[in-house]
């Protein structure tokens, strides 16, 4: 039996906690205002098990409140292209396992389901940020650095 589970509306809370976590390792000291405002439309998108969004968390072995980790991704559809004609991709977001959970394979296994929820929707390739920790992880899974460059506006 898998430790991963799909989030469900129960788990807003603590999703936006780790999301917190992810936050703090490339921020530390960031705000964390923005949860108040952020926790209705979570719970809309968890509660929406057949949209384009998911969560997949593992429940802390040692503390049966809280998860131990969490990955969350999208489903985005963009018009086709070569080597994605049906324009789904998937964007993976807010990896983060708590402090005292890591190195026992959460984030990976977590990783996993989304990877194989992306497959099933039919996502072409999967897209990701990688933070300089992280990376060794995500390589080892087959994600390769991107020649394409970012750009963004804040609105």
């Amino acid at each position: 039996m898998s430790l991963v589970r799909r989030a469900v509306v129960e788990d807003a809370q603590e999703v936006l906690r780790l999301r917190q976590v992810m936050i703090d390792s490339m921020n530390p000291g960031a705000s964390t205002e923005w949860q108040a405002e952020s926790l209705s439309a979570l719970r809309t998108r968890l509660a929406d098990p057949d949209g384009g969004f998911a969560a997949f968390v593992v429940d802390h072995p040692e503390r049966p409140e809280a998860l131990a980790a969490l990955v969350v991704g999208t489903l985005e559809y963009r018009i086709g292209g070569p080597g994605r004609p049906s324009g789904l991709l998937g964007y993976v977001f807010s990896v983060a396992t708590a402090p005292d959970a890591r190195r026992r394979g959460f984030a990976r296994a977590c990783m996993d389901e989304l990877l194989e929820w992306f497959r099933e929707r039919g996502a072409g390739h999967v897209m990701l940020t990688a933070s300089p920790d992280a990376e060794p992880l995500y390589a080892s899974m087959g994600f390769t650095r991107d020649t394409t460059p970012s750009m963004r506006l804040y609105l």
